[in-house]
C-alpha cells in the first residue's frame, strides 16, 4: 500500500511537469500562474506545493527531468580530442543539432528555457544554471583548442577564449533561429556553418 502511495505521488508529480511544460509553451513562463498549472493537471495549488516550493523549483525539476540538447551533447566533449579536435567539436555541434530535432520533449524545454522564459524573481536561478553550463561548455572547448594548437592541428595564432565562445554562440544562435522559424534544414546548413568556423581555425 505504501509502494502505491508512492507512485500515486511520482505520478502526480509528473502530471504537474506535464502541464506545466504544456503551458509554458503557450503562455510564456510568466504568463503561467501556478493556478494556471493546477487546473490543467486536474489538481490543487495545494498538491503542486507539496511536491515544489514554488514556480522556480518546478521550473528547475522540469529541466531536470529532461536534459537539454546543449547539455546531453556535452559528454561528447569529454577526454582528449586526440589527433583530431575540430572533428571532436564537429561531432558536439552535430550531436546538438540532432538532440534539437528528434528528441520533442528535449525540444520543447530547451525551447522554454530559451524563448518563453524571463530571468526575474523566483526564475532568477534559472540564469545561474546557464552560466554554470556556459563556463563548463568554453572550458572544455578552450582546453580543446589548446591541445590542438600544441599537436599543430590548429593555427598558433588562434586564441582559444575567442574560438570557444564564437563557437558557442553560433551553436546556440542556429538552434534559437531554428526554433523561431524552422525554414532551414539545422542538420544540413547548420554543419555547414559550424564548418566554415572551425575551418578557419585549422592549421
Amino acid at each position: 500500500m505504501v509502494r502505491r502511495t508512492k507512485e500515486d505521488a511520482l505520478a502526480t508529480r509528473d502530471s504537474i511537469m506535464d502541464a506545466a511544460e504544456q503551458l509554458f509553451i503557450e503562455r510564456g513562463v510568466s504568463g503561467t500562474s501556478l493556478q494556471h498549472i493546477a487546473s490543467a493537471a486536474g489538481v490543487t495549488r495545494g498538491a503542486i506545493y507539496w511536491h515544489f516550493e514554488d514556480k522556480g523549483a518546478l521550473f528547475n525539476a522540469m529541466m531536470e527531468r529532461v536534459t537539454m540538447p546543449l547539455e546531453s551533447a556535452m559528454q561528447t566533449l569529454a577526454g582528449a580530442a586526440g589527433e583530431d579536435p575540430l572533428g571532436h567539436l564537429r561531432s558536439y555541434a552535430l550531436c546538438v543539432f540532432d538532440l534539437t530535432i528528434n528528441d520533442p520533449k528535449a525540444r520543447r524545454v530547451f525551447e522554454i528555457a530559451t524563448l518563453k522564459l524571463e530571468y526575474v524573481g523566483e526564475l532568477s536561478a534559472i540564469r545561474e544554471r546557464r552560466m554554470q553550463h556556459r563556463e563548463h561548455f568554453l572550458a572544455s572547448v578552450e582546453r580543446i583548442v589548446k591541445e590542438g594548437i600544441a599537436h599543430g592541428r590548429l593555427k598558433d595564432t588562434v586564441k582559444p577564449q575567442a574560438a570557444a565562445l564564437g563557437l558557442f554562440i553560433l551553436i546556440e544562435g542556429l538552434v534559437r533561429g531554428w526554433l523561431i522559424m524552422p525554414d532551414f534544414n539545422l542538420e544540413q546548413l547548420g554543419a555547414e556553418i559550424v564548418d566554415t568556423h572551425l575551418d578557419s581555425l585549422r592549421a
